[in-house]
């Protein structure tokens, strides 16, 4: 099983971070921290508060899976603070708006690695599947 080192990822996420602050007009920053609900905090491009979370797969997933866990502890913060996740896989990159995202999906229990300990083996996990389908942004790599 790969699990990408937290020097190599936190440098994804910078990576990710500094493009969008760049090229689209974001004001964001790295958490620098594991163990929050998200990667980046800041402003989108029309100035409205924002929290990122961010994930990069090596495989490509029709659906793109977010832990409850992560979505709750997202949605605890203020209704007038945007709640993002941006998901890279070999075939793009996808960013879905979540606000309401927990009453149009349920969740289902999935095998996932311990990630949040960075320690081998996998837990049983709420998640949700989110399809490429209500991404609010679709970048297809032919």
């Amino acid at each position: 099983m790969y699990i990408m080192e937290l020097k190599t990822l936190y440098k994804f996420e910078k990576a990710v971070i500094m493009f969008l602050n760049s090229f689209d007009g974001w004001e964001l920053e790295h958490s620098g921290d594991s163990k929050l609900c998200y990667d980046a905090i800041g402003k989108t491009p029309k100035g409205i508060k924002c929290i990122m979370e961010m994930k990069f797969r090596k495989k490509y997933y029709e659906d793109k899976m977010l832990e409850a866990e992560k979505l709750e502890c997202m949605m605890k913060f203020d209704k007038d603070i945007v709640k993002i996740y941006f998901v890279s896989d070999p075939k793009g990159t996808y960013m879905y708006w979540l606000d309401g995202i927990e009453k149009k999906f349920k969740t289902i229990k999935k095998f996932c690695p311990k990630s949040s300990n960075w320690a081998q083996g996998r837990l049983k996990k709420d998640v949700y599947l989110l399809p490429e389908s209500i991404a609010s942004y679709v970048y297809k790599i032919n």
